[in-house]
């Protein structure tokens, strides 16, 4: 009987390139890593980047923790936000930049929240018909008390610290 020898590929002398091998194709770890960068991709660009309130994509963090009270007069806070006549009462106004919607539920009664919804962090886009109202996937807040009305957000919107201070509002 006669063993015949199969040929053997030839042994390259240097080595390949990164992310390849011997054959020159994409390893599969270079394949696996590149379909989950993709991937992440997707994923971020599907929660945000738009415009229509819909995006989290601002570099803001919403106002600190606070009690459920505004404290008042004392002078303290910082930046003002508002006059206390530019809130309507029962609505309020979406403070984007600052991360904060502020709220009048009753007559010269002022309440804040983050401005970001608790379901996908979308920021909230409007105040009407008592709820603060997240345009994303339909989250809908109470004025007043933060807590959720509507939608698939499972947690209330936390309450952030203001200042009334005579007819001024201000953040902290």
């Amino acid at each position: 009987m006669t063993v015949t020898q199969q040929p053997q590929h030839p042994v390259e002398s240097a080595e390949p390139e990164a992310g390849t091998q011997w054959c020159g194709c994409p390893s599969r770890r270079t394949v696996v890593s590149a379909v989950g960068v993709a991937g992440l991709a997707v994923a971020l660009t599907a929660c945000g980047g738009s415009d229509d309130g819909g995006g989290s994509d601002e570099a803001q963090e919403p106002a600190g923790e606070a009690s459920d009270q505004p404290t008042e007069g004392g002078g303290g806070g910082g930046e003002e936000l508002a006059k206390t006549a530019d809130i309507p009462e029962g609505g309020g106004t979406v403070f984007k930049d600052q991360g904060v919607v502020v709220v009048q539920p009753s007559a010269g009664d002022f309440k804040a929240y983050s401005s970001k919804c608790t379901h996908a962090g979308c920021g909230v886009k409007d105040v009407s018909g008592g709820t603060i109202n997240c345009v994303c996937h339909g989250s809908k807040f109470s004025i007043e008390d933060g807590s959720v009305k509507g939608g698939p957000a499972p947690k209330p919107l936390p309450a952030a610290q203001i200042t009334v201070d005579g007819d001024s509002i201000k953040l902290g």
